[in-house]
């Protein structure tokens, strides 16, 4: 058994170079100190209570730094998964109750033995299916929606929540007139110092300033008594083993999500995984093994009363800049967490809501990218219109809705075009034996009786149809003159059954209508699936060439020893009348 395969702890922690200890250390507190504010504002995403937050800030943490690729991952409780578990958790529990927390942590179980297990059947490619215009997209929405969540606790009214932006808006303008200005005044200041701080000390914690600010200003004024609400009691000690609770009617219900959480949370962390790899080159980003270490991270987790956890991009970004150079880094900063779980929860009692707020308005204002669809709308139309569709969807129908609905669209637009793909009229340029687009070079010459084209696809089931109206169309426009069809085979790489059926009618179409067919630029592996069908035999091994001109030379060549051969039966013919006579 490789160990440094499957614990990549392993490959680095023999050799630990003393050089890194500073950076590590450094990062380590610096992302612990960072985490305690985040994982209970977090928490408050997911409609848990704040004490969970710490409880995932701290097992997944270890769990990934055993198993998982990055040095600089810094795994745990992030805005945009809370918000998924809010969604899909609420639609099944009241939030607050017993049951609402077995199913988080349930949903957390889940959601990792998705990931293991995409990850010991080699599924790290399934990333790929989530475009950039669907991430961009359902990001912003969750970024807004989250954001519109926490008004509740910034402006100091009771809300019902939810995850629809037209109800949201709505329900706040209803209630607009019982904003508690206290609370709106604290949470406005503490949004303020949190965009401003990195101005004055660019090393200061801003989330954990406006905490311990909080406290102490809801503490002295009292502020708790004229309406502003606090956390109040946070439980001490780190959490209890608890398995969660198995039932098979709640496994059905939380396996959509499970399986949208475990894709997007995937995503998260090794996009932000990789990013953070440029900058070294002493070790490589494996995806399917950061399926099992995120996956084994959460589903250990959940019998520690942990709901689902992943890379956050922001964290990570700061244990970079802070000089994380190994996994080390984020056992100081679980060792961080577990200190404040054990001896300073009782400090926290005092914090307010709307500071929480606060943290997650500025943490999620920047994952809204609005020069992402400005560029698409100048240079990619149909791909702006898709991140339009993923964004609406997310906003108005709802978190998961938005992200399926945005990768199913991305499939329909990848088949369509791959259902009608680029075509191309061949010319000769002058002078030479290069044939091009005559579309895109108006100086390429065509011949009546000869017409090329490649055919920018793989032939399938889906665009057999395309292939052959679009071939019919061009023939009939060249006329009766045309003799010889090429195909520039070049961008086609595979063809299934019904394809070969199809060329098979084609070339016997083609036949009848006294068109020769060939072949130019053609794959081995293409060739090979042809000749294994028969194909190649039937119409000749002659009938394939590497380039245009080869065709060409072949054809012309033909045609000169037919008429030659033609002239000489005329000329035997024409010997053997002179000696009847």
């Amino acid at each position: 058994m490789n160990l440094k395969r499957y614990f990549p702890i392993v490959a680095w922690l023999p050799n630990y170079p003393k050089t890194h200890l500073r950076g590590d250390i450094s990062a380590g507190i610096t992302v612990g100190i960072m985490l305690i504010p985040q994982g209970m504002a977090y928490a408050g995403i997911a409609g848990l209570p704040p004490v969970y937050g710490l409880y995932a800030a701290l097992l997944p943490q270890l769990i990934y730094a055993l198993l998982g690729t990055s040095r600089q991952l810094a795994v745990g409780p992030v805005a945009m998964d809370s918000l998924l578990v809010a969604a899909g958790v609420s639609a099944l529990a009241t939030i607050g109750t017993a049951k609402y927390l077995e199913l988080a942590f349930l949903l957390a179980f889940l959601m990792g033995f998705i990931q293991f297990l995409f990850g010991i059947m080699g599924f790290g490619f399934l990333v790929n299916f989530l475009s950039r215009p669907v991430i961009n997209g359902f990001t912003s929405g969750a970024a807004i929606i989250i954001a519109f969540s926490q008004l509740k606790h910034l402006l100091g009214i009771d809300l019902t929540g939810g995850n629809q932006i037209q109800y949201l808006i709505y329900e706040v303008w209803l209630k607009i007139q019982g904003v508690h200005w206290l609370t709106l005044g604290l949470g406005i200041g503490s949004i303020l110092i949190l965009k401003n701080i990195k101005k004055i000390q660019k090393d200061l914690p801003g989330a954990l300033v406006v905490v311990v600010l909080g406290i102490l200003v809801v503490f002295v004024f009292q502020l708790d008594k004229l309406g502003v609400k606090i956390v109040k009691n946070v439980p001490q000690g780190l959490p209890n083993f608890q398995i969660p609770a198995f039932y098979w009617s709640d496994i059905q219900a939380l396996l959509p999500t499970a399986l949208a959480l475990a894709l997007i949370a995937f995503m998260e962390a090794i996009s932000v995984a990789k990013a953070m790899q440029t900058a070294h080159r002493d070790y490589e980003i494996n995806a399917n093994q950061e399926l099992i270490a995120l996956g084994s991270a959460n589903i250990l987790s959940s019998f520690f009363q942990c709901y689902p956890t992943t890379g956050g991009f922001s964290r990570t970004a700061v244990n970079q800049q802070a000089g994380a150079k190994t996994n080390l880094a984020a056992i100081i900063s679980a060792s961080i967490v577990a200190l404040t779980l054990l001896f300073l929860t009782p400090w926290f009692y005092y914090l307010p809501h709307t500071v929480l707020a606060a943290i997650i308005w500025v943490a999620v204002g920047s994952l809204i990218d609005s020069k992402f669809p400005q560029f698409l709308w100048k240079n990619r139309r149909e791909e702006f219109w898709l991140w339009l569709l993923t964004l609406s969807i997310t906003l108005t129908i709802g978190i998961q809705e938005g992200i399926l609905s945005g990768v199913f669209f991305s499939l329909a637009i990848m088949i369509y075009k791959t259902m009608r793909p680029h075509v191309a009229i061949l010319g000769k340029l002058p002078d030479t034996d290069t044939y091009r687009n005559i579309a895109r070079f108006a100086q390429a010459q065509t011949r009546p009786d000869v017409l090329i084209v490649r055919y920018d696809a793989d032939l399938y089931f889906a665009n057999i149809n395309h292939f052959r109206e679009i071939f019919k169309s061009m023939i009939e426009d060249q006329g009766t003159s045309i003799k010889l069809l090429v195909i520039n085979a070049e961008s086609i790489n595979q063809i299934d059954s019904s394809a070969l059926y199809m060329l098979d009618e084609f070339y016997q179409d083609l036949k009848n209508r006294n068109i020769k067919l060939y072949f130019s630029g053609i794959k081995g592996p293409l060739r090979d699936i042809l000749y294994q069908v028969g194909f190649t035999q039937k119409i000749g091994e002659e009938s394939f060439f590497t380039d245009e001109a080869n065709a060409l030379a072949h054809y012309d060549n033909l045609d000169d020893s037919q008429a030659q051969s033609f002239l000489h039966t005329v000329a035997l013919q024409t010997n053997k009348l002179g000696n009847l006579l």
